[in-house]
């Protein structure tokens, strides 16, 4: 009885190992990443400036610096959180990964008496260009391909939305 039960399980095994091994289907085409957008930085019509580098937009972001060189206060609009547009602002020009970081450095700013205004958060690419195009001084962001005549969009280290090696694309 012992020997038959040995048996017939080598001869289950033996049955499950030679069946041919079902694999998924490979893919015939390379799996596309989702289409990578630029993202235009928008000023006020008023504001003579044309060109930023990186260091200055990060500046201008983060709150460090609290005029143009016109003499005219800054005023940052953000998108609110989870928006990718705000995410990528985050990451390729203030460095930081989450946006807690980003709160983080306001909360320290305010607690150590630094006169910081925070940003301006808008929920929508259409009340960002609003708000730029009204508020004399405003800087902010959407993508390039949601930019209306109504705000100017700024080059970055001298070099715009499209142009190669344009550094804020996500």
């Amino acid at each position: 009885m012992f020997r038959a039960s040995n048996i017939l399980a080598s001869l289950i095994i033996t049955g499950f190992l030679s069946m041919p091994v079902m694999r998924a289907p490979r893919a015939t085409a390379p799996v596309l990443s989702p289409q990578q957008s630029d993202l235009a930085i928008i000023v006020n019509k008023s504001n003579p400036i044309q060109n930023l580098s990186m260091t200055e937009l990060r500046e201008l972001f983060l709150a460090e610096r609290s005029h143009w060189s016109t003499r005219q206060k800054i005023r940052v609009a953000m998108r609110e959180s989870g928006a990718p547009e705000r995410e990528a602002i985050l990451r390729l020009v203030c460095g930081m990964s989450r946006d807690q970081d980003f709160t983080t450095h306001f909360l320290r700013a305010k607690f150590s008496e630094q006169v910081i205004d925070e940003p301006r958060s808008l929920n929508s690419a259409p009340n960002m260009i609003r708000f730029v195009a009204n508020v004399v001084g405003a800087i902010g962001y959407v993508r390039a391909d949601e930019v209306d005549p109504s705000v100017r969009v700024i080059r970055v280290d001298d070099l715009s939305p499209g142009d190669p090696g344009y550094k804020l694309r996500f």
